[in-house]
């Protein structure tokens, strides 16, 4: 690909759009990232970022019915990458939120679960993040339909 000289009209060569505020990607990372960052400022106090709150939330709702989920199903629930869940997961362990066994059945596989402190946390938490996601989205994505749109692009398997 050859690097656009000829000023403005070289650039729409490029991209079909005139600027980044029309670039439906660039506005979902600018908002997402406004969201995160908004998110890790309220958990920041309660010593959790977005991410470890995310694989704490995940756990939660994954364990409701089993006392240990399986790390690889996390990481697909997440949709994250198993490198990135694995650090996570990692200082979530250090801090006395996870516990992380290898399985009766495969000593290749670890099994997470929740501490008491975790629990503990997430009771704070959850309600925290729920307020915040109403008041930042509004009525601009209901329920069913952001429901759908996820489930329409699941996220590619890392």
């Amino acid at each position: 690909m050859s690097t656009p000289e000829g000023g403005s009209e070289a650039w729409h060569q490029l991209s079909r759009f005139s600027g980044p505020l029309e670039s439906p990607g660039f506005v979902f990372w600018r908002d997402f990232m406004r969201w995160q960052r908004e998110l890790n400022a309220l958990l920041k106090p309660h010593g959790l970022t977005q991410p470890q709150f995310a694989v704490l939330a995940c756990c939660a709702w994954m364990t409701r019915e089993v006392d240990s989920v399986p790390q690889t199903k996390l990481v697909d629930a997440l949709g994250l990458d198993k490198m990135h869940v694995s650090q996570v997961v990692g200082r979530l362990e250090d801090a006395g939120l996870l516990q992380r066994l290898s399985s009766d059945e495969d000593l290749r596989v670890k099994q997470l679960s929740l501490t008491t402190k975790a629990k503990r946390l997430l009771a704070v938490c959850f309600p925290i993040v729920e307020s915040h996601d109403a008041s930042f989205f509004g009525k601009a994505a209901p329920k069913a339909q952001a429901s759908e749109q996820i489930r329409a692009n699941p996220s590619p398997q890392s």
